[in-house]
Order: C-alpha cells, then sequence, then structure tokens
C-alpha cells in the first residue's frame, strides 16, 4: 500500500524541521559573545567577552543601550 499523500508531506517538513533544529543547535555552541572594533582605514579587531577590554565594552555597550532606552521612553511619553 503506497504512503497517504499527505504522510510524504508531513515527514518531509519533519526532516527540514530537524536540520533546521541541528543548525540552531550547532550555531549556538559555536558563537561566543566577543566585541568588535573597527579603526579607521578598514582594520579591525575581535575581543572576547572574557578579556578585560572585551569585558569592560561589554558594559560600556550596555549602558549606551540603557540611556537610548531610557531615552525613547521619555520621548513617547
Amino acid at each position: 500500500m503506497p504512503p497517504k499523500p499527505h504522510r510524504i508531506l508531513l515527514d518531509r517538513f519533519s526532516g527540514y524541521a530537524d536540520e533546521a533544529a541541528a543548525y540552531m543547535r550547532r550555531r549556538r555552541i559555536s558563537r561566543k559573545p566577543f566585541a568588535r572594533l573597527y579603526y579607521p582605514g578598514g582594520r579591525a579587531t575581535e575581543l572576547p567577552a572574557d578579556s578585560t577590554t572585551g569585558a569592560e565594552l561589554f558594559v560600556a555597550a550596555g549602558a549606551v543601550i540603557d540611556l537610548t532606552a531610557t531615552t525613547k521612553r521619555r520621548g513617547r511619553s
């Protein structure tokens, strides 16, 4: 007896979903937070979050984000 048409579609969709989930797991594992600095002339430097300079940049970036969020909330009121 041949498989029902909806079953073939469901199996294909399940395969795609499994592949997408595996891709996201690999991406999460391999991606570590870092800060990237761009200099005039096109040079760039990447600093891991667990380095001293990287940690300081993350704190500074968080402060800028918080300040921006506070400013936007005040502007909407």
